[in-house]
């Protein structure tokens, strides 16, 4: 969920700690100091006042600076910081209850431990060259943090004593995993009190927590930023999709270099890999290939996996091996962050119900490997909130699972069976009516990423079809037979609603590129002129609608001195907002009625009445 998500979920003293955090930025002058100042001038300059989306907008300036603040509070090795983020960054993991916190942190406490302890057992026994660099970054963890011990000071590993220990671990190639691990070895672990924990984090500013329901949440922005931090260029999602992608050689390679053991299945060995937290960007550059692979040969290598293995349609730029890595990443993330899942909500619920019912333990598979509770249902609008696509769903599944799905439900296996199984649940009409806005506003960029392929010549046609659709969709009778009988060729009425009884509502479609809709006295004539024309034929018109992306003041205010057209606006968010709520209301006809009060639709008012 995105910040603004979550601060419409949480009150007013739940957002106070954050918005401290970032107020405190502000304070310093960060570098896009003026673009905030421009931003927060609007209103009275006080980020605590600002509305949701001017909060988020203000964070997304201020990322940098806020990344540096939680990077500072990752220097104290005993407030366990490294172990609750590295649970808050899990795919899946950005919303959550109290007590599956505590659960999960209790599960983490008790496999550290244990890890722990098969790790001293390794350093006491083998001698090999890993064992060796373990060695070597453990006895400097021990001097950072013992060594104020003789000058009658806490132990404590010092900003200065990290950042040597940072070049070690780089030099060395220790995974995240590796160092974690060692430093708990050096460092006590003992268990935190959950609420304290959660206290904590609240006041750093990385988690929203509402004590009425008892939720945690993260959001996306801070989870990437969270990421950065303990060294993830990518989400484990993505991860598992790039090592599906190697050559088993190329995983092996990568399995040996950390001490995983070589007879695992290679589902194990890249969950193993994963949360070792090998370093991506040096897995790609180095750790996939044998040891005097030439720089040539490895570009290749990853040319293939882009272009064949992943078939990334999009150009990477980048003239050395590190830039096409590099940029590689920042492609990945950004696909992420996007809104797209390739199919329609109601196309990913028909998914989910299939794979629950032809993959057996599907839904304990997914609730493992994202560590969902029982509680959370497995349904398109759930998983979403939690960060989940319909492809990071089939990713998880084991191959020979994909393909009896695909012989059981008729799909072609041909190629990449992922890719045919989203096309098959494709519903393009629930696809459009969930782009409606953006075809309203005639975004043409948002469309394409979203997998819509339209002409812009051909936008004003589909937002009619759509809008015509919905209020079928309302179980309103839509009377195309009485339209084409009173169109002319010079006034065509875009739809037509037959109440019976020779009584009629008219409604016309405006589509508008960037701008509100304002020129009330052209619409208004081609208004009058429908109305004119449906007298004439004996019709009454109990009401004309104009459905557009939004209106100026001027055209409301012209629009509400206009008795004679009995005239309403309804903006193209208002009704799809109407629409999704008659959708799951236990209406049976839509009462149209309640649309005929207002000037500009109150899309809350209507909504609160069709479903109280």
């Amino acid at each position: 969920m995105k910040i603004s998500d979550i601060l419409n979920q949480v009150n007013t003293f739940e957002k106070n700690n954050f918005l401290r955090v970032i107020d405190q930025i502000i304070v310093e002058k960060p570098k896009n100091y003026k673009k905030v100042e421009n931003i927060l001038s609007q209103i009275d300059g006080q980020i605590k006042n600002a509305d949701n989306l001017s909060v988020e907008s203000v964070f997304d300036l201020v990322s940098d600076e806020y990344q540096q603040c939680i990077y500072e509070q990752f220097q104290n090795t005993t407030n366990q910081l490294d172990i609750v983020v590295d649970i808050l960054i899990r795919d899946g993991n950005s919303l959550m209850s109290r007590e599956w916190l505590l659960k999960l942190y209790d599960r983490e406490l008790k496999s550290i431990r244990a890890k722990v302890k098969d790790l001293l057992h390794l350093l006491e026994g083998e001698d090999s060259e890993r064992v060796r660099d373990y060695r070597i970054y453990r006895k400097c963890v021990e001097v950072a943090y013992t060594n104020d011990e003789g000058n009658n000071r806490d132990k404590k590993v010092t900003a200065d004593e990290q950042s040597i220990l940072t070049v070690l671990v780089d030099e060395l190639e220790l995974s995240h995993e590796e160092v974690k691990l060692i430093n708990y070895s050096v460092v006590p672990i003992t268990k935190l009190d959950i609420d304290e924990l959660i206290s904590f984090l609240v006041k750093a500013g990385v988690i929203f927590y509402s004590k009425k329901s008892h939720q945690v949440y993260v959001p996306d922005e801070i989870v990437a930023i969270l990421r950065v931090i303990r060294g993830k260029e990518v989400p484990d999602k993505i991860y598992m999709r790039v090592l599906k992608a190697l050559k088993p050689s190329c995983v092996n390679t990568v399995a040996k270099k950390h001490n995983i053991q070589y007879k695992l299945s290679p589902e194990e060995k890249y969950k193993q890999i994963i949360a070792e937290g090998v370093n991506f960007k040096k897995m790609l550059l180095l750790g996939i290939h044998k040891p005097g692979t030439t720089k040539t040969e490895r570009k290749k290598v990853l040319n293939d996996l882009i272009e064949n293995k992943l078939k990334i349609k999009d150009r990477i730029p980048g003239a050395s091996l590190e830039d096409k890595i590099s940029n590689f990443v920042q492609y990945l993330n950004e696909k992420d962050k996007e809104d797209n899942i390739s199919i329609s909500l109601h196309g990913y619920n028909k998914l989910l119900s299939d794979l629950h019912s032809i993959i057996p333990k599907f839904d304990s598979m997914v609730r493992s490997e994202f560590e969902l509770q029982e509680s959370v249902a497995l349904d398109s609008n759930t998983l979403l909130r939690h960060g989940l696509k319909p492809l990071d769903i089939l990713y998880i599944i084991d191959q020979e699972d994909i393909k009896g799905f695909c012989t059981f439900k008729g799909i072609s296996t041909r190629g990449d069976e992922i890719v045919n199984i989203l096309d098959s649940y494709r519903d393009v009409k629930n696809l459009y009516l969930e782009n409606y806005i953006s075809i309203s506003n005639r975004d043409i960029n948002t469309l394409k990423s979203n997998n819509i392929q339209i002409k812009e010549s051909e936008l004003g046609v589909q937002y009619e079809f759509l809008t015509k659709q919905i209020f079928i969709n309302f179980k309103l009778d839509v009377d195309e037979k009485l339209r084409a009988r009173l169109n002319t060729s010079k006034d065509k009425i875009d739809i037509l609603i037959n109440l019976g009884n020779e009584e009629i509502i008219i409604v016309e479609c405006k589509t508008k590129k960037d701008k509100k809709f304002s020129t009330y006295s052209s619409a208004s004539r081609q208004i009058k002129a429908y109305k004119s024309l449906a007298e004439k034929n004996g019709y009454k018109v109990v009401k004309t609608f104009i459905v557009a992306p939004s209106f100026s003041d001027d055209f409301v205010n012209e629009c509400g001195l206009d008795y004679d057209l009995n005239l309403s606006l309804i903006t193209s968010e208002s009704l799809i907002e109407i629409h999704a709520a008659f959708q799951e209301s236990k209406l049976d006809e839509f009462p149209y009625k309640i649309l005929l009060r207002d000037v500009l639709i109150d899309s809350t008012r209507v909504v609160r009445s069709i479903t109280k």
